[in-house]
């Protein structure tokens, strides 16, 4: 195997987070979709569970993702008096910014008998090669765990059961010019410890 590795370098190092106010509204080439799906499919994963499941949302599927998850985040907020108009209409209108959105979910493989942060862990391996694919498409993309993730509620809507994991949306949309910010990281060696004897 021989790989142009400073390219592999530079695409690892260049990878960002590009929110939806950055993209342009042009709509993603499915093919790109599915290539990044197909690398999300290759992720490490333990005795070969494949936990992935992902819900693809573009066009008026937006809306519908944007509708049930507005309409969701209300019905649990007023029950408890959490409830915020902005952030009901943010829902419902912020997934119409994407070409395309990704609704992440683990599926729990009770046989396996793996620990469940291990699954959750392939699946993030699955997302990360989404990321890398867009990054080198030149695209914008965002992993959010914002909305409903964490209701219990939506799990059904996302196809999966009460053992599974939702892990929330993966964004992808055609970025702006120049939208794809700078990015620093301290110092590698600030956080490794060797240990050679």
């Amino acid at each position: 195997m021989n790989y142009p590795i400073e390219e592999i370098n530079r695409l690892i190092r260049e990878r960002r987070s590009v929110f939806p106010k950055m993209y342009t509204g042009e709509p993603v080439d499915e093919a790109i979709i599915e290539q990044m799906l197909e690398n999300a499919n290759w992720a490490p994963t333990h005795k070969k569970t494949e936990p992935w499941r992902f819900t693809v949302f573009t066009g008026e599927g937006l809306k519908k993702l944007g509708d049930f998850q507005a309409e969701l985040y209300k019905k649990v907020t007023t029950a408890d008096g959490t409830y915020l108009e902005k952030k009901y209409n943010n829902l419902k209108t912020k997934p119409l910014m994407a070409s395309h959105i990704i609704a992440l979910g683990m599926k729990r493989d009770p046989e396996a008998k793996i620990p469940v942060v291990e699954e959750q862990a392939s699946v993030a391996m699955a997302v990360q090669n989404m990321h890398l694919t867009a990054a080198a498409y030149g695209l914008g993309a965002y992993w959010g765990t914002g909305g409903v993730t964490y209701f219990e509620e939506a799990k059904e809507f996302f196809g999966l059961g009460p053992d599974d994991v939702f892990m929330g949306f993966f964004f992808v949309g055609t970025a702006q010019p120049d939208a794809i910010p700078e990015s620093t990281r301290e110092p590698i060696a600030d956080k490794v410890s060797w240990v050679k004897a």
